[in-house]
């Protein structure tokens, strides 16, 4: 079941921030940049973040989330994450296919990854976003961004 999440509530932010623990530390290890910013995040941070959040639970267990703000008709998904124990299980299609769901009538939706993280570059060409741009963050941080047109 895909929820909305009050990050603003202190506990929610704390579930969420542990899941992103987990699920970030994984892109630094596939990336091999152990500086992510999700990975500096605490619970102040998210609550205020200004992001919209929705959680994937199953059985009371947030197994993946996904966050995104809009800005000039376009969702910009800044962060997608799911459990390492939950992973192959379809669940960031599910948050995917949500967001687009609820983002219905506006232009399109973008999303960036590191340019090494092969899982989720295959998940956003595979839900049909296409490649836009890839540059250099930072020395050993190079990031790829992908657009879905909505209309």
């Amino acid at each position: 079941m895909i929820v909305k999440i009050d990050i603003t509530i202190p506990s929610l932010a704390k579930e969420v921030l542990d899941l992103q623990y987990e699920s970030y530390q994984i892109e630094a290890d596939i990336i091999g940049y152990g500086e992510l910013p999700p990975l500096k995040d605490n619970v102040n941070s998210l609550k205020k973040c200004g992001e919209v959040f929705f959680g994937f639970y199953e059985k009371n267990q947030l197994c993946g989330a996904a966050s995104f703000k809009c800005e000039e008709n376009i969702v910009d998904i800044h962060r997608m994450m799911v459990h390492p124990s939950h992973f192959r299980k379809g669940i960031s299609k599910a948050l995917l296919n949500h967001l687009e769901e609820e983002c219905k009538g506006l232009d399109a939706m973008v999303v960036s990854t590191g340019t090494k993280n092969r899982p989720a570059i295959h998940l956003y060409k595979n839900a049909g976003f296409k490649e836009v741009a890839e540059k250099e963050i930072t020395k050993g941080l190079r990031i790829t961004t992908f657009k879905k047109r909505l209309k």
